[in-house]
Order: C-alpha cells, then structure tokens, then sequence
C-alpha cells in the first residue's frame, strides 16, 4: 500500500481480517522513516534484478530484515530496504523506499516480496505518482475524519476524466484546463 495508508488501524483491519500488509514508509512518518533509515542495512544480504528496455536499465535491490521490536504495527513481521536505481541516457536515479510487512519470510522472502512490491509499481506510476506529484498528496494537511478519502476520490475521479479525455501526461491535463475553467467544467460534465 501506498504510504497513506501505512497506519495502525488499517494494518489492524487487514490482519484482523486474515490477510497480510505491505505498507511503504515514506517522510510522511517522519520518525519511523528515520529509524528504519538507520537500520544496520550494509549487514544484511541483498536481492537484486535488472532489467533492461525503453531505453533505461533498471536495477532493484531489496534487503529484508525481520521486524524489530520498537515497530507497534500489528502483525509486523519483516522489514525491508529497497533500492530502485535507473539508468537513462547516462543519467542515473536512484530511490530509496522502506517497507513494513505482516508476511513472515515463508510466506515472502525478499524475492516474493520484490515482485509484490513490483506489481505495485505499475499502480503507484499509474495512479499514485501522478497524486504525489501532480496534486502534492503526500504533503497534504487533511488528515482527520472522512477528509482525507474524499480527497483522495476528488484527485481519482480528476485523473479518470482526463485519462478518458485522452491525456497521459496529467500535468499537462491538469495546466490546460487551468487555463480555461468552462474547459474544465465542460470535462466534468461530459
């Protein structure tokens, strides 16, 4: 899951219910951030894939460690450290993520939980980057009562409608349509 919703009371839900969590820690947890930050990553084992194509080489490094005991998430298992860093052009990107997961290392060793957290890529590029990037989600001040999921549903249904108007590029959407708000009402209610 994306790092709003890396909370307490949703891991309780989810493992209450039967399943298993991984919630991505970002600066919107500053203190838990910082703490898994300082984890002694160097000392454990890495996983790592590249992959290449569009132009780029892609080489995703994850360590997985079992949970320490200051982490209050219900059912935390394993933490992880993982290292997205691309080459394009030259030019190298590298990100760094934390993860916090309720699966034990049975269930997901560092190569499964790679390829979940792979598979969530695809959306978090597809959805939740354009609301980080495009709307500042992540920096964000609603955070109390229903505010926050209707938010969040206003930003989704403004990504859909420009998704359906034919753009890719949100950004771009988002500008053209500042420009002009009949523009944008006319979106809205066709």
């Amino acid at each position: 899951m994306d790092a709003m919703h890396t909370q307490t009371d949703t891991a309780t839900l989810i493992t209450t219910a039967g399943g298993d969590y991984v919630f991505t820690v970002k600066a919107n947890m500053p203190t838990l951030h910082d703490k898994l930050k300082n984890l002694p990553w160097s000392d454990v084992p890495a996983t790592r894939q590249t992959t290449t194509g569009r132009g780029q080489r892609v080489t995703r490094t994850i360590k997985v460690a079992a949970v320490p005991d200051w982490i209050a998430f219900p059912g935390a298992a394993q933490v992880a450290q993982l290292r997205r860093t691309v080459t394009k052009a030259g030019r190298k990107t590298v990100e760094v993520v934390y993860l916090i997961t309720s699966a034990n290392h049975t269930a997901a060793p560092a190569a499964t939980l790679a390829a979940w957290v792979r598979g969530h890529w695809g959306v978090e590029n597809r959805l939740h980057w354009v609301r980080d990037v495009s709307f500042a989600e992540d920096q964000s001040q609603v955070r109390t009562g229903q505010a926050p999921r209707v938010m969040a549903t206003c930003r989704n249904v403004a990504i859909s409608l420009l998704r359906i108007a034919g753009w890719d590029n949100i950004a771009a959407g988002l500008r053209h349509h500042a420009a002009d708000p009949a523009r944008a009402l006319a979106l809205a209610l066709t």
